[in-house]
């Protein structure tokens, strides 16, 4: 990864490149800055390590990206969104600036609308230096692209014990829907706002939401889960939903009882958006007792009652801030400062 040095003193600045890791030591006054497209790496890179379908068959997608650009011509190919060739999350984007953009401070929220885009400006005003605008959920480009991040859902449900040809045949229809809504939608509001007024603008959400869906597996694992209460209890242990029941927005079980028991625990916080209503029957013939997510729509829940399942709401602010927070620790490391807005709870585990 690039780096660079600068070092600050006696009005003077020398800016020393180091192209191998290691090569230079940070001494006291240094400051080392990150370029924005080594932030978008970093994501992807993270993303990737943790993603429910293998490194390898991400890799077999972008295989599959770069035949199709290959075989385009003229303004098909002009209009081909070239990020695609090396990030297999395609709600995840840099959205506006320039890639060689030093980043030294960063302006993370859950959602970016015009208002932290402004929000972000006066802060500049007010001598903050704010170089770029994260967001989680989707915007811009990210938004059309949510649809096809949930083909991850299969995997997801393969895993609990779903046969993949049914797992792949309610997740088509699932994403078809999906498809459909997004049509239409004015996902380039921010996106235009950022631009007209010169800010870099990023979202991640995948590869965030595959973060926190791996942390919680990984807690599952280590924690003996006898009652529903146990699992509320292991989320409340976790930083950012410590934080989250202060607004309200703490574990809580939507469906079923603190006092039965748990069964199999299983987790759905990644792959875009919700997954079919109708997987939730496919759940409980596969022996799932427990679902953790972060968000239930009314329709899914009365499937969910329907085939006596317990689901633990963990708290969708929460849940999406704990994915952030892994990325972000690995940027405060390499010297950004990271301002949070819009919903997100910061928590770093550097200290």
């Amino acid at each position: 990864m690039y780096r660079e040095w600068i070092f600050l003193g006696d009005e003077r600045i020398c800016t020393l490149v180091n192209r191998q890791k290691g090569l230079y030591k940070k001494d006291d006054g240094a400051k080392r800055l990150m370029k924005l497209k080594d932030i978008y790496k970093t994501a992807i890179k993270m993303g990737k390590k943790v993603d429910p379908r293998g490194e390898e068959a991400l890799e077999k997608i972008l295989e599959e990206e770069e035949e199709k650009f290959e075989e385009l011509e003229g303004k098909d190919k002009d209009v081909f969104d070239t990020q695609r060739l090396k990030n297999p999350f395609h709600d995840t984007r840099i959205l506006h600036g320039d890639p060689e953009t030093d980043i030294e401070s960063v302006l993370v929220g859950i959602d970016m609308a015009t208002g932290e885009v402004v929000l972000a400006d006066r802060l500049n005003e007010k001598g903050k230096n704010i170089d770029l605008l994260l967001g989680h959920h989707p915007s811009g480009l990210g938004v059309p692209g949510l649809p096809e991040v949930m083909h991850l859902q299969k995997d997801v449900l393969y895993e609990m014990g779903v046969p993949i040809n049914i797992a792949e045949s309610l997740m088509d229809e699932r994403i078809r829907d999906v498809e459909r809504r997004v049509l239409g939608k004015n996902y380039n509001k921010t996106h235009d706002a950022a631009k007209l007024l010169d800010i870099p603008f990023m979202c991640v959400h995948t590869p965030a939401d595959n973060l926190v869906n791996d942390h919680i597996l990984k807690k599952i694992e280590d924690t003996d889960l006898k009652k529903v209460e146990d699992v509320i209890n292991m989320l409340n242990d976790i930083p950012e939903y410590h934080e989250g029941r202060k607004y309200g927005d703490g574990p809580t079980v939507l469906v079923g009882d603190k006092s039965r028991r748990a069964g199999k625990v299983v987790v759905e916080m990644t792959g875009g958006t919700e997954g079919s209503e109708k997987s939730y029957e496919k759940m409980a013939q596969s022996g799932v007792g427990t679902v953790i997510g972060m968000h239930l729509s009314d329709k899914h829940r009365k499937e969910v009652e329907k085939h006596h399942l317990n689901y633990v709401i963990a708290g969708h602010m929460s849940s999406d801030s704990l994915g952030l927070n892994l990325l972000l620790d690995e940027l405060e490391k390499e010297g950004v400062d990271i301002i949070p807005c819009s919903g997100f709870i910061r928590v770093s585990r550097n200290k």
